[in-house]
């Protein structure tokens, strides 16, 4: 599974350092509206403050037009919805924890057992809690997530926009949240200002790295790959564990080495007490439910082999 174009620059791809666009001047242009979801005003632009925003941040202008001008560029106030509804203690992590995904785990441990060899052997980080990690985030890469990942950081980095969270709200989230708009509107505000430093961020890697920016599916909150980092974690943790050039998070060494690299720079360390791994772990996934789900998966790995 590869969601990647073909493309790739000259050299090793590095990502450590990487900077945003040099700044263009400030100029506030008005692009046209990327295709409008079904049932919005007319005249609904939902993008367009977006897009300035992005100007003013360094992003050449013409690039910026280009993405937001492609038919796949739609706004979807059906992902706002469900991730604005999303609440993590709802999922069943304990699914992974018996029978057919403990199997794909231990096979996964022996297919790829020299990957994670070295991953323990330059990170101390064991295969064990690498392949617990990349079970429950994406079934070991077989489930990555179907939402093209620059439509949904879009989509919530536009909520920032009054007029259109306003929209958002009475033509969806009204129907099926049990909350106030007040409350929606918090959210809103504090997700959006993620989102777009989010989107920045993806930006800059598939700039950087000459991908085709709807070329990644993920999460419906916008994390990709195997691992399903967000943009920014691709930035500071990725790493290119098959030397190709190109950090990849859909291909499974690069996927493997970035795990261990974002938990060793956190503090992983070899032997760990079960308290001190569930710390660091919870900087991965702030939910003490994944936390132990990740350390009971690693724990019944080491148990079968």
């Amino acid at each position: 599974m590869n969601f990647i174009s073909s493309s790739r620059p000259s050299g090793r791809a590095t990502l450590s350092g990487w900077k945003r666009p040099a700044a263009w001047a400030m100029v506030l242009w008005f692009f046209p509206a990327a295709v409008l979801f079904a049932k919005t005003p007319a005249g609904f632009a939902p993008y367009q403050a977006l897009q300035a925003r992005l100007v003013r941040e360094g992003f050449n202008h013409n690039f910026v037009r280009t993405l937001y001008s492609n038919p796949q560029a739609v706004f979807d106030s059906k992902g706002i919805t469900a991730y604005f509804l999303h609440r993590e203690s709802a999922l069943d992590y304990s699914r992974f924890l018996s029978g057919r995904p403990i199997r794909q785990a231990l096979a996964y441990l022996d297919d790829h057992a020299d990957e994670l060899q070295n991953a323990r052997k330059h990170y101390g980080v064991s295969g064990e809690i690498i392949t617990a990690i990349l079970l429950v985030e994406s079934r070991l890469g077989t489930s990555v997530g179907r939402h093209p990942v620059f439509v949904t950081l879009s989509n919530m980095a536009a909520v920032g926009d009054e007029k259109t969270r306003d929209i958002v709200w009475n033509t969806y989230v009204k129907k099926k949240a049990s909350t106030s708009k007040k409350n929606f509107d918090a959210w809103a505000a504090r997700k959006s200002k993620w989102a777009f430093d989010e989107l920045k961020a993806y930006l800059t890697y598939i700039q950087t790295q000459g991908l085709d920016a709807f070329s990644m599916r993920g999460s419906y909150a916008g994390a990709l790959g195997f691992a399903q980092f967000v943009p920014s974690s691709v930035l500071t943790f990725g790493v290119d564990g098959d030397r190709d050039g190109r950090v990849n998070l859909y291909q499974h060494r690069d996927a493997i080495e970035s795990v261990a690299n974002y938990l060793q720079r956190h503090g992983w360390k070899p032997d760990l007490n079960r308290k001190e791994a569930f710390r660091i772990l919870l900087r991965y996934n702030n939910s003490a439910y994944y936390a132990n789900t990740i350390l009971d998966v690693a724990d019944r790995l080491s148990r079968a082999r």
